[in-house]
């Protein structure tokens, strides 16, 4: 009973996949879990779907309920380095460390360009309308290193990782 089980252990390894169950989530192992904060308490009314190719359709976050003029805060430590109009929508970006930025959209800022924010830091209130939500309102959750598309959600919970019995 023992060898069967040790094998099974030993070929784990071989199938995640490379940089560990971080990068199996989406997120590089080398951001650590547990410094971040949803930015609403709501929700998710859309998951991310990344699209199969740099300008093929998906959904490029995750779409969080909420309620109009309700606060949204900052996912983590960070600069914001912007916080205006984008196609007619109230946009709000924030740079991380490693190369992480997250997007909060529709959103009223409170804060600005080159203003440094902490986790839970309020960065202004979430507007009505956004396209899609089947309520009054949702924020657009995004995440990105580069221009890779990242999953937010997986910032806020370690991919859970379960062995089965044998047999």
């Amino acid at each position: 009973m023992r060898r069967p089980v040790l094998a099974v252990l030993l070929l784990i390894p071989s199938l995640l996949p490379a940089g560990g169950a971080g990068a199996a989530a989406g997120v590089p192992d080398d951001v650590p879990a547990g410094l971040w904060a949803r930015p609403v308490e709501g929700a998710v009314t859309r998951p991310f779907d990344p699209p199969p190719d740099r300008y093929g359709a998906g959904h490029r976050g995750a779409d969080l309920a909420g309620v109009p003029g309700s606060p949204v805060v900052a996912a983590g430590d960070g600069v914001v380095v912007f916080a205006g109009m984008v196609a007619g929508r109230p946009v709000l970006s924030v740079d991380h460390a490693g190369g992480l930025r997250t997007t909060y959209e529709p959103v009223d800022a409170a804060v600005g360009a080159g203003q440094p924010v902490a986790r839970g830091t309020v960065l202004g209130t979430l507007v009505g309308g956004h396209a899609g939500c089947p309520i009054a309102a949702c924020l657009h959750w995004g995440l990105r290193r580069g221009e890779v598309y990242l999953d937010p959600l997986s910032l806020l919970e370690p991919p859970e990782v379960r062995l089965l019995p044998m047999g």
